[in-house]
């Protein structure tokens, strides 16, 4: 199966946007059609693989891992590598008659291990299966907000989380917040919340554009200090980021001048995009942040074997810059107008064109089940497995950086 399949993944969004997890999943046409027992396996042993590092545990901190499962599944021996504490398994409410299964269910609890009830009306459910689950799936009926209220609310009272799904608008988020819901939202987080208040770039964010246009014509260090001295918080989030574990340096960068002298001008300027992206003061949506921080990474790991250091360090610039125009607030033509990028990196935000457009699509089309990463892929003759391990890679690397916006 993983040889010829895609994984998609969704993140779980509580009431504030922030992203605490993923259900991964494989690409198929019908998102309604069961998957095999073959096929979840498969799913099951390569996330497990590669989320797993024997010195440093489960790569993803402490986000929850949603995995479709069948009763096959319950004593699978991926699940040893996964901690209990983050591995939530979809079951289906079908599966607890059988009295195996329900004893399956029971070890995986008593062990930690996440149990979420799919399939089941929540007005006539049991208390029973209550001990039995840690989440439960609901659909949100907009036109019966009020009774689903009262239901939810006795719901809260339980240890059960309740997970919504389908949730296509963000009035309907906002219900589901207002009901202390989490949230499966698809691609809902790369819609722009509808918004009237005029956007413009801060004092910050001009800044970091400036900083940005020096870097980009290598301009003298004491230069660059001294714009950057004008804002000491940017100079403490800058040297946060390149210290991150994201970047995986050996020593810790004191100053610009010696972050410079140990990195050069190229990864910085793609860590002042990163700055760019978090510097609004109007608020951002933190799923966007770290979708685009993937997004970034996923281009710049596809690259690396097919192109330079530097130009693969030009695609996670492309990837930023291509939801930067929706973390920001402005146009996307007001966002290139601002800074001068390589013909190269808009070409690739305006059509997807030129060397590094495929590999942007690519990493968009990861981001949704589209039918598109096949070809798309082929085109870049990156296989599967290949592709499929780059995406786990850029979702770990994200989050390690995301960790300190």
């Amino acid at each position: 199966m993983i040889e010829e399949s895609f994984i998609v993944r969704e993140p779980l969004l509580d009431p504030k946007q922030r992203v605490i997890g993923f259900q991964f999943s494989w690409q198929q046409p019908d998102q309604n059609a069961e998957a095999s027992t073959e096929s979840l396996s498969a799913l099951l042993e390569f996330v497990a693989v590669q989320l797993h590092d024997d010195d440093k545990g489960f790569l993803l901190g402490d986000s929850l891992l949603f995995l479709e499962a069948v009763p096959e599944l319950l004593h699978a021996e991926g699940l040893k590598l996964l901690p209990a504490k983050n591995t939530v398994l979809i079951l289906h409410k079908k599966y607890f008659a059988d009295p195996d299964t329900l004893a399956a269910v029971t070890e995986l609890r008593q062990l930690g291990y996440g149990i979420c009830l799919r399939g089941a009306e929540v007005t006539t459910l049991e208390r029973a299966y209550f001990a039995q689950i840690t989440h439960l799936e609901v659909k949100l009926n907009a036109s019966n907000f009020a009774s689903q209220a009262k239901v939810y609310a006795t719901l809260k009272q339980s240890t059960v989380r309740m997970v919504a799904r389908n949730v296509l608008a963000w009035p309907d988020f906002d219900a589901c917040s207002a009901l202390g819901l989490d949230s499966f939202v698809g691609k809902l987080h790369l819609t722009p919340r509808p918004s009237t208040a005029p956007k413009t770039l801060n004092t910050s964010q001009t800044t970091i554009l400036q900083l940005m246009e020096m870097v980009r014509k290598n301009a003298d260090i004491q230069q660059l200090e001294a714009v950057v001295k004008r804002d000491a918080t940017l100079a403490y989030k800058l040297l946060r980021y390149i210290n991150s574990a994201g970047f995986g340096l050996r020593s810790e960068v004191q100053s610009l001048k010696h972050a410079v002298q140990m990195l050069g001008y190229s990864p910085l300027y793609r860590w002042l995009t990163l700055l760019l992206a978090t510097a609004s003061t109007s608020g951002y949506s933190p799923v966007l942040l770290e979708t685009a921080i993937v997004r970034g990474r996923l281009a710049e790991i596809l690259g690396q074997s097919k192109m330079s250091k530097s130009e693969a360090e030009n695609l996670f610039v492309a990837g930023m810059f291509s939801l930067l125009d929706r973390l920001l607030g402005i146009p996307m033509e007001e966002v290139l107008s601002s800074i001068q990028l390589p013909e190269v990196v808009t070409e690739a935000l305006i059509s997807r064109g030129g060397t590094y457009g495929p590999f942007l699509a690519l990493a968009e089309a990861c981001e949704l089940n589209s039918m598109l990463v096949g070809s798309l892929a082929e085109s870049l003759k990156i296989t599967p497995p290949d592709l499929n391990a780059a995406h786990m890679a850029a979702l770990v690397w994200a989050k390690n950086v995301a960790s300190v916006a």
